[in-house]
């Protein structure tokens, strides 16, 4: 019987017919010849080998959200065969400016073509397959996890709503739970032999043979090392929740303690290892997901974060052996593994084939709790009464995608707060900050280091136009604030960048929070501290320049009317990409171009920023919004006194004294320069008159009267 047809995000225009059209059957599925007619609401289309029924065919975007980092949908032709594998699939449409310009095409295509033959319904695969990591393209962490997700969840869709898998797949079992009157082997051994523990065992030889048979010959000729034989992971699993398991290998007060910090119905899983590659990997500490395994049962995966990590010591059943590794794991919110059904730790294993090349290949330790640990558990008779239309109703819902994002990055977000709540510190206390011009300017110049290194290259939260034209965009369309919730990072820097403008105009992101305006600055100080000399531009040809970037800006938005993919691609007119996305990883063009916009600050500070930047236009204009003006000025500013206006790294400051809001940064100079005693005219007179009235008040000053003395503390007394 076919399930009903419960989309999730598809949209009523599919483009499915246009596709098909584009792509004919043998292109996307080898061995069929035609499709039949496009059906059904979310549609499928079937594909033939002759008179053969061979499969179906779909957009991924019909089924699931599939809504990338531009907030337009990856659509994506996928084929599945009868037996629940997906036979082929073709990236069709997008708006993703990472593909658009930046991953060369090719090497999506291979990511997707990764998951080709993948059994998106087969409770375990048997032997080691290629399989992408999201990681291993480089800056499209969004772009590809989506790929991968909406890929694999709406090929599901399609086989519970056609029927396909063979029967086995809906055949109801009887209800088992754990049996708590069974007592697990006292000795490693014991668990080893019952099963209560699993075991894989890979030679760096086992892992090259992997390599050969996936046809990667490049990793094979790039061993770990010249001995086959080497032990490259010995790798041990066991379900430590089930109690006769864990507290064998945790002993009686480490289970305790472990069923402390369980949540009821919460599960865990022990993971040991030896060997000379780690299954933990490094990524945890930079991300705080774990990014080398997960654990798949059914067509769910679970991956594990640093939150829901024990490390611990030895293993306390009798017997076993000293591990490098031996970690505590528990299931995170949100997801669910029930341990009397199979499931799989899936390794992911990476070969490194030069400085930056990585080959990759999975391998899997499948598990099932040996049948002496369960029994039969009771049906309630209301439970059964419901079987029929439980198995008849809808499908439970899956959390959104946006909420793995959120909470694979829990350790950057965290970060990005804290750096977010320092800024907002020194903006409310910059008059106290600015009397300090020594610790004003390290902090400034340490922000500036985290801002370019952290945000930038590590995190890679460089803000785009990209990001404003698909917001404008998504507002005359089909507005959804998961477009946005996809990356985490760009979400909150964009959240706190349209709250400051009221505040502080555009200045809090331009001036301390943009790494390659970060970057810029730090050239120039670097300019600087060479003497290599500065070019001075009038105010009125400055004045004009800064209407350029209005004018890219405008020409940009136009585009994105008619052909927001269009606008994307000229949208390369900054170099954010090249210099702080992708670290200079590109064609030469690319790489020359954003190497001039960054030469050009050895002579111009922010010349970028001041001339060309369509970002800070964009941001200037709503930033006349602002209820504020924080930076204080004094009535001799611009008359007759120019220091600031001189001064002013971007000639935010017009002759006459006033900053304009449009083209300020907040880098809080002129506020320096406010304060200073040794720098500012009207402060220096100040301090002059301040030291003229302290040396006429003191005792040696005062003028002495014949026949009195004068006396330390009162006033002079006549000489006696």
């Amino acid at each position: 019987m076919t399930a009903a047809r419960t989309p999730c995000g598809a949209t009523s225009d599919s483009r499915l017919t246009e596709f098909i059209g584009q792509v004919p059957a043998a292109e996307l599925v080898p061995g069929t010849d035609h499709y039949g007619s496009v059906q059904g609401n979310p549609p499928v289309v079937k594909f033939f080998a002759g008179d053969r029924l061979a499969g179906y065919a779909f957009v991924n975007s019909d089924w699931v959200n599939s809504t990338g980092y531009s907030g337009q949908a990856i659509q994506i032709l996928v084929g599945l065969t009868l037996d629940g594998k997906i036979a082929g699939a073709r990236l069709m449409a997008h708006h993703e400016p990472i593909i658009l310009i930046g991953i060369p095409p090719e090497r999506i295509a291979a990511f997707i073509q990764g998951y080709v033959g993948r059994d998106v319904l087969s409770i375990a695969h048997e032997g080691p397959s290629e399989r992408p990591a999201v990681d291993l393209v480089s800056g499209a962490t969004v772009t590809v996890t989506v790929i991968a997700e909406s890929m694999v969840r709406s090929a599901i869709r399609v086989a519970r709503a056609e029927g396909i898998g063979g029967p086995a797949k809906t055949e109801t079992t009887a209800a088992r739970e754990i049996d708590p009157a069974h007592e697990a082997p006292s000795d490693w051994i014991g668990l080893l032999g019952d099963g209560s523990v699993k075991h894989l065992s890979l030679s760096v030889g086992d892992v090259t043979e992997a390599f050969k048979r996936a046809g990667n010959q490049n990793a094979v000729d790039h061993p770990e090392s010249d001995d086959p034989a080497t032990p490259f992971i010995d790798i041990y699993a066991a379900p430590v929740s089930v109690p006769a398991i864990g507290k064998r290998l945790l002993g009686d007060a480490g289970f305790a303690a472990m069923q402390q910090n369980l949540k009821p119905g919460q599960q865990a899983i022990l993971v040991a290892a030896n060997g000379a590659y780690s299954f933990k990997g490094s990524g945890y500490v930079r991300g705080g997901i774990f990014d080398r395994f997960e654990v798949l049962q059914g067509d769910s995966s679970i991956h594990f974060r640093d939150v829901t990590h024990t490390r611990l010591g030895d293993i306390q059943a009798a017997g076993a052996p000293s591990f490098k590794d031996v970690d505590l794991f528990r299931v995170p919110d949100g997801s669910t593994l029930n341990m009397t059904l199979p499931w799989r730790l899936q390794l992911l294993v990476q070969r490194a084939l030069g400085a930056r090349d990585k080959a990759f290949l999975t391998f899997d330790l499948s598990y099932e709790l040996p049948p002496l640990y369960l029994k039969q558990a009771p049906v309630p008779v209301a439970a059964s009464n419901a079987t029929l239309t439980a198995t008849t109703g809808p499908e439970p819902s899956e959390p959104p995608m946006w909420h793995a994002m959120w909470l694979a990055k829990t350790g950057q977000i965290a970060i990005l707060l804290a750096a977010i709540g320092l800024l907002t510190l020194i903006f409310f206390f910059q008059d106290w900050l600015v009397r300090r011009p020594v610790l004003y300017d390290r902090l400034r110049l340490g922000f500036m280091i985290f801002t370019l290194v952290w945000i930038g290259w590590y995190a890679q939260a460089q803000l785009s136009v990209v990001n404003v034209l698909a917001f404008l965009s998504a507002l005359r369309t089909d507005f959804r604030w998961e477009y946005f919730l996809m990356a985490p990072l760009i979400f909150i820097l964009w959240f706190a960048t349209a709250a400051s403008l009221l505040f502080w105009n555009r200045g809090a992101y331009c001036g301390w929070l943009c790494p390659f305006g970060a970057l810029q600055e730090l050239t120039n100080r670097i300019a600087k501290l060479l003497k290599i000399p500065q070019l001075k531009i009038s105010f009125s040809v400055h004045q004009r320049l800064t209407a350029l970037k209005y004018i890219v800006f405008m020409v940009l938005f136009g585009i994105s009317l008619s052909a927001l993919g269009t606008a994307e691609q000229a949208a390369e007119v900054e170099p954010f990409k090249t210099a702080i996305i992708l670290r200079f990883a590109r064609g030469w063009p690319f790489v020359l171009y954003a190497g001039a916009m960054i030469a050009s600050s050895l002579f111009v500070e922010r010349a970028f920023c001041r001339y060309l930047c369509p970002l800070g236009a964009a941001m200037a204009i709503p930033a006349r919004m602002r209820l504020f003006d924080w930076l204080r000025r004094y009535r001799e500013c611009g008359n007759p006194c120019q220091r600031c206006a001189n001064d002013c790294p971007v000639q935010a400051i017009h002759p006459e004294g006033h900053i304009n809001p449009n083209e300020c940064i907040q880098c809080l100079h002129c506020q320096m320069l406010y304060h200073h005693d040794q720098k500012c005219p009207v402060m220096i007179q100040r301090r002059l008159k301040r030291e003229k009235f302290v040396a006429l008040s003191s005792p040696s000053m005062l003028p002495k009267t014949k026949g009195s003395v004068r006396q330390a503390d009162g006033p002079s007394l006549p000489r006696t």
